[in-house]
């Protein structure tokens, strides 16, 4: 009975540890997140500021600032 104990809990000990050894991100998965925000960023920077959306942008907000209740 004695062996039996030990092994499940050298099992629940060795399992928990390798929970807390795999938990989180690595910096180099922190590092892709960031260049995958930055890129959807800038992406992003230039749809809103070229001609046609930034036209649609600036007509939305003047109906909106000209609109009367």
């Amino acid at each position: 009975m004695y062996k039996v104990v030990r092994a499940r809990l050298r099992a629940l000990v060795c399992g928990v540890w390798a929970a807390r050894r795999d938990s989180g991100m690595v910096t180099s998965e922190y590092a892709m997140g960031i260049v995958a925000a930055v890129a959807f960023a800038v992406v992003l920077y230039k749809v809103v500021t070229s001609g046609q959306v930034s036209a649609e942008l600036q007509a939305i907000v003047k109906r909106a600032l000209d609109a009367r209740m």
